[in-house]
């Protein structure tokens, strides 16, 4: 079975855009694509779910419970505790799972609460 060629035909709305225009637009559906799904993640999480990612992230499942907690008190599950640890990573150039250790001993979660106030994704 042959496909018929019809590239010609579905290029018609986008033949005369410029490079810029057409990276532009590449991002702008990418955006179409991708933001429902993060929405999803932010409004449906749950802790099991957060535990088991900071799991794989190589912390230890008696601190999971305790950061997971730390981002529930605060508001942060939108955000990911995953992404929680990572943010405090980053910020003191340490590594997951020192980060991890910190949250889990109270540690380090007014640092991580303002960054994401200051609007930090």
């Amino acid at each position: 079975m042959k496909r018929q060629d019809d590239f010609e035909q579905r290029r018609k709305h986008i033949a005369n855009l410029s490079d810029q225009e057409l990276y532009d637009r590449f991002w702008e559906l990418t955006a179409q694509v991708v933001d429902p799904l993060l929405e999803l993640g932010r409004k449906n999480t749950t802790p099991s779910v957060e535990r088991a990612v900071l799991l794989r992230m190589g912390i230890s499942s008696l601190d999971t419970q305790k950061i997971v907690e730390g981002c529930m008190d605060r508001g942060l599950m939108g955000h990911g505790a995953g992404h929680v640890v990572y943010k405090l990573s980053k910020a003191r150039n340490i590594s997951i799972k020192e980060a991890g250790d910190l949250l889990a001993k109270g540690e380090g979660w007014d640092e991580v609460s303002a960054m994401f106030k200051k609007g930090g994704k």
